[in-house]
């Protein structure tokens, strides 16, 4: 139970994790995953809503999500904004624009829900976010674009002093961020068959946090996106009659996942800095 629930609320995590480890390594983090999800996630419900199509509910969350990444892209790269105050304002835009949108199409600024819209097999998508997450190993450490891609972060001035553009790999990666995010935001509310605003609850942070624990790497994101998964489940697991009994504070039990978040962060800096430290002796 708890393992089945840890893989599903781990899924969309993972897939804002891969996209935006494309970003982290040409040398401009996005931390405008949250904002990427969310929007993505409104426009599944609000396509598959009017047409009763899951495809086209999937597409609509992509090409919303790599709408959005575009801008980001564009104000960052052509027009020299600062990339983390972009992706501030992309965050509050997403935030602000699906509560609008919400009103202006189902009258209600609360939960829109698919009355008529069958149950969606999570399996699917939790199967698809790992194929995504070995294509992208494969397109990052196996191919020349990914050589590149991944030289725009550390050797931008070597890449440009061969005649190649490092801004143009710069605005793949943010379009294959929004693509991943695009596909993590249709699941977290067609999963759910509602959309709930900022339903993300601040998913797209935890995925920045988990680009960093899992030391930039594949593998490493999926591991440190179970274990986020896992903590979650089992703090909603804890909320049972079983342990309420020992008069621990909802609240308390909700936190689990980011104080083991934080933890983890604090951890990981330790254990960096004495090994930069050790590195200078």
């Amino acid at each position: 139970m708890i393992l089945h629930s840890a893989i599903i609320i781990m899924t969309p995590i993972l897939l804002a994790a891969a996209g935006g480890l494309f970003t982290e390594l040409t040398g401009k983090l996005n931390i405008a995953l949250e904002g990427l999800l969310l929007i993505g996630a409104f426009s599944a419900i609000a396509v598959v809503h009017y047409t009763g199509n899951l495809a086209a509910g999937i597409t609509a969350a992509i090409l919303a999500s790599l709408s959005l990444s575009a801008i980001i892209a564009f104000t960052t790269l052509k027009l020299r904004s600062n990339v983390f105050i972009t992706g501030l304002a992309a965050n509050l835009l997403a935030g602000g624009l699906t509560v609008v949108l919400s009103q202006q199409f189902f009258n209600t600024r609360g939960v829109v829900a698919l009355h008529s819209f069958g149950y969606l097999p999570p399996g699917m998508f939790v199967c698809a976010s790992l194929l995504l997450l070995f294509a992208a190993w494969i397109t990052l450490y196996k191919t020349p674009f990914g050589y590149r891609l991944r030289a725009c972060g550390k050797h931008s001035a070597a890449l440009a002093s061969v005649g190649i553009k490092p801004d143009t790999y710069r605005w793949a990666a943010f379009l294959i961020s929004g693509f991943f995010c695009g596909i993590g935001g249709s699941f977290l509310s067609l999963n759910l068959g509602a959309f709930v605003p900022n339903m993300t609850a601040g998913k797209g942070w935890i995925a920045l946090v988990i680009i960093f624990l899992g030391g930039h790497r594949p593998l490493g994101l999926l591991a440190a996106a179970f274990v986020f998964g896992l903590a979650d489940a089992f703090s909603n697991y804890a909320q049972g009659a079983h342990f309420m009994r020992f008069n621990i504070p909802a609240d308390f039990i909700l936190a689990i996942p980011y104080l083991l978040t934080f933890a983890a962060i604090v951890s990981v800096s330790v254990v960096a800095k004495k090994g930069k430290g050790m590195g200078e002796r």
